[in-house]
């Protein structure tokens, strides 16, 4: 699987197979409507207390072609339409976005994904979305891939499970999980962020797209078996995460999201419900998982991100570069988002714009602190046309790049005369 994120949008872009090449099928596209308004319908606002049905787009940004549910709004169109799955205010509205190539084959899949991206929608009135929530950039180190992984194991086996079996289980995965945290605040914060974000909204998009608690279990295992698939988990953990802990809610605490704050957390919400305190001998709780063999192949895997991340350091850091400013409505894949620790975060397949232009580029790092985009040079100037090694960036007038702190850099400023 791949993910396709914006900055500042509430959003999931899971990229699956394709129903189309490009331009947006009108008459496919109603189908789809029709398909996800009968979800949302059949819910009828069980879930959260709030219907899900409203305003949907598709889009295909090659071609610029849409489809809506409604009438679109006499409003400028969002950048983000046809880049990434979203929700985004369009006109006085708020509108769940989806790109069309994204739109899955399997019906199931496709289920999944509307709900996901309608519940995004509704995500801030119900007070359960946190803008800033940053990455978890832990979950790229060895120890964070260790236990992490070891947690899905853990929730997988108390999925499967009943009675003490699925106690044992869950005991597990909440000895894991405090491991992995291990007093430190600023990872339970960030793992909390996420999980509100992107782990509520895929649980509901897994509960209202299947027929019954064991279709979901049986959808959220499938999860939890192709998220280890994966590059990275920085952007991607909390989607099996909060799949597996809301179902494992609705068993122990029906009703449990209902009660649901923006603090909480699921893991201990999980813990007070199911009565179940973490394991207490940790090495016997990995022994269970299969946690030798994990480490074994994590050390050779830690290796190759050790000298990934020194070559991307000489191409971001060390050597010349242009600095941007950070734009707004950012669309970018998450597979091969690679930390580079107290720098920022570098990520592939970056689109934005802001008052400076418009940039496009193959990697792009992001700063820490998220003020700028940094791109590797040399740099190449042709008018308003900057350009490097997989990347372009179009200034807008009224905007140049002037020489850097170190010699080769250039950074790009409002031009003052």
């Amino acid at each position: 699987m791949r993910h396709c994120l914006t900055v500042t949008a509430v959003l999931c872009g899971v990229i699956l197979p394709r129903v189309a090449v490009a331009q947006v099928d009108s008459a496919r596209a109603d189908a789809f409507f029709a398909e996800a308004r009968a979800v949302c319908q059949a819910d009828d606002g069980a879930l959260w207390g709030v219907s899900l049905c409203g305003p949907m787009v598709f889009a295909d940004a090659a071609t610029g072609t849409i489809a809506t549910n409604q009438p679109p709004p006499d409003a400028p169109r969002p950048r983000i339409l046809g880049y990434a799955n979203a929700a985004w205010r369009w006109g006085d509205e708020r509108w769940s976005t989806f790109v069309w190539a994204m739109v899955p084959d399997d019906p199931q899949r496709r289920r999944r994904m509307f709900a996901h991206e309608l519940f995004h929608r509704v995500q801030p009135e119900l007070d359960l979305f946190d803008p800033g929530a940053p990455p978890a950039d832990h979950l790229d180190t060895m120890a964070g891939r260790v236990w992490i992984q070891l947690e899905w194991r853990a929730l997988a086996a108390a999925l499967r499970a009943t009675g003490a079996a699925r106690e044992r289980a869950i005991a597990d995965a909440l000895a894991f999980r405090t491991a992995r945290r291990a007093g430190d605040s600023t990872i339970t914060a960030v793992e909390r962020a996420s999980e509100l974000n992107e782990g509520l909204a895929q649980y509901t998009g897994t509960r209202l797209a299947t027929a019954s608690p064991a279709a979901a279990i049986a959808d959220a295992l499938e999860q939890l078996d192709e998220v280890t698939g994966q590059s990275t988990f920085v952007r991607t953990f909390a989607y099996p995460s909060g799949t597996a802990y809301g179902l494992l809610l609705d068993a122990s605490a029906p009703g449990w999201n209902r009660r649901f704050t923006k603090g909480d957390d699921l893991g201990a919400i999980l813990a007070a419900a199911a009565g179940v305190s973490a394991a207490t001998d940790l090495e016997a709780a990995v022994s269970r998982h299969g946690g030798a063999a994990l480490r074994a192949s994590e050390a050779a895997r830690e290796r190759t991100r050790l000298a990934r991340v020194d070559s991307l350091t000489a191409r971001f850091v060390t050597g010349p570069v242009l600095v941007v400013p950070r734009g707004s409505g950012a669309s970018f894949r998450t597979d091969g988002v690679t930390p580079l620790p107290g720098v920022g975060t570098v990520v592939p397949h970056y689109r934005v714009s802001g008052p400076w232009g418009s940039l496009e580029a193959e990697q792009v790092l992001l700063s820490g602190d998220g003020a700028r985009l940094t791109l590797p040079g040399p740099v190449g100037v042709s008018g308003r046309v900057l350009s490097g090694a997989g990347w372009t960036v179009t200034l807008a007038e009224g905007w140049v790049a002037r020489p850097g702190p170190r010699e080769g850099d250039l950074t790009v400023v409002r031009d003052e005369g």
